[in-house]
């Protein structure tokens, strides 16, 4: 038999570890509300976790070595069961624990998330591999949603499935993960790993890129950082309906991100980004204006709908012109600005939640100016690098 090559292993590795996720974030802010935290409570705690992930994420940019990744992810995946499975012992406990917990436990999740990419590195690189980790992330965590969503409220063997149980079979599938991750065996591993912001800030589009990064995550966050409140709270829906309802959109968007990587990518980019963040942009300025459901729920789906498609166009050309020395630097500085503006965007929705969720657009909205302006730029000034490299 034919064996497995490493990558894949690492894909496999990343589907349990994603499935885990989906059967946990998709419930944690419902989880959250039900251990006596208000809204305001939960966007500051989201957001802190956010804030701190960013700033441990950029300690570990300078700490570890791109031969220490597989050891590293092996001891934030054992440091994370630990935390899950306190979480789990402290369902109705300590609010200040559970908070604390909620944070290290995010903190976490997003270490090995931002780590699985320079693993990958470790054995091959290419901007196909890149939105393949990114596709079987993305419908993996949907398959953790669709399980949640089908379990959530019955019974089974004298056993009723409620938020906290979830959390446990979400601490089964991270072990899953760990165990694994054990298997794998990373080629490469002599590698050195560098250390240097003059490189990474080198070039103009690398920095633009990063700042283009920022904005996004900031616009999204805003947007869709509270959706299951959003759902649940403002539209009215049940736990399992907002549930199901993410579920269907979730796998078309990993249909449609399949689809679009293997037929529909277009040769013009600056297509690309028009299907990818302008039609967004008009929905949610529409959803802003009309303040009506029907808008909302449109805007919400076609943001979902269109989130895994053409990474390989809009993010992989400049994460893979970055060597293979420089990739954990460059993946924890990029997932560093993302965290911050993840938490500047959970932030601003706690705020403007009270107002309406048609503000959460609005506000997203302004932000996505920017973040537009900056990607065609992006497009222009690879034009002019090929031009020039000629």
């Amino acid at each position: 038999m034919k064996k497995l090559k490493d990558e894949n292993k690492i894909l496999i590795m990343l589907a349990f570890f994603s499935i885990s996720i989906g059967l946990w974030e998709n419930f944690r802010q419902l989880w959250l509300q039900l251990n006596n935290l208000n809204i305001s409570q939960i966007s500051t705690t989201l957001s802190l976790a956010s804030l701190l992930s960013a700033i441990c994420i950029f300690i570990c940019s300078i700490k570890i070595q791109l031969k220490q990744i597989k050891k590293f992810i092996s001891i934030t995946l054992l440091i994370k069961i630990l935390v899950m499975f306190l979480l789990f012992l402290n369902n109705n406990g300590s609010m200040q624990t559970i908070r604390g917990l909620i944070i290290l436990d995010i903190v976490l999740e997003k270490f090995i998330i931002l780590s699985i990419y320079p693993l990958i590195v470790c054995v091959e690189k290419s901007d196909i591999l890149y939105s393949k980790r990114k596709l079987i992330e993305y419908l993996c965590r949907d398959i953790g949603i669709f399980v949640g969503g089908i379990t959530i409220g019955k019974t089974i063997m004298q056993l009723t499935i409620n938020y906290n149980v979830l959390l446990f079979f979400s601490l089964i599938f991270t072990i899953i993960s760990g165990l694994i991750l054990i298997k794998i065996d990373v080629k490469n591993k002599n590698e050195k790993s560098k250390i240097s912001f003059k490189y990474i800030m080198k070039g103009k589009i690398t920095i633009i890129y990063l700042l283009d990064y920022f904005i996004a995550s900031i616009a999204m966050s805003i947007g869709l950082g509270l959706k299951m409140l959003m759902l649940t709270n403002q539209l009215g829906l049940s736990d399992i309906s907002a549930t199901n309802y993410l579920l269907v959109v979730g796998l078309i968007a990993d249909l449609m991100g399949i689809i679009a990587l293997r037929y529909l990518t277009p040769k013009n980019d600056y297509l690309t980004i028009t299907l990818k963040f302008v039609i967004r942009f008009i929905f949610y300025v529409l959803a802003f204006l009309i303040n009506s459901y029907i808008m909302s729920i449109i805007a919400i789906t076609w943001s979902i709908l269109i989130s895994t498609a053409y990474e390989n166009k809009t993010d992989a050309p400049y994460i893979n012109r970055i060597q293979n020395e420089y990739q954990i630097f460059f993946s924890n500085i990029r997932y560093m600005i993302w965290m911050t503006g993840n938490a500047i965007g959970l932030y601003f929705a706690g705020m403007v939640y009270q107002y309406g969720m048609n503000y959460m657009f609005g506000v997203s909205a302004i932000f996505m100016i920017f973040q537009i302006g900056l990607a065609y730029y992006l497009i222009h000034l690879r034009r002019v690098e090929k031009i020039q490299n000629e």
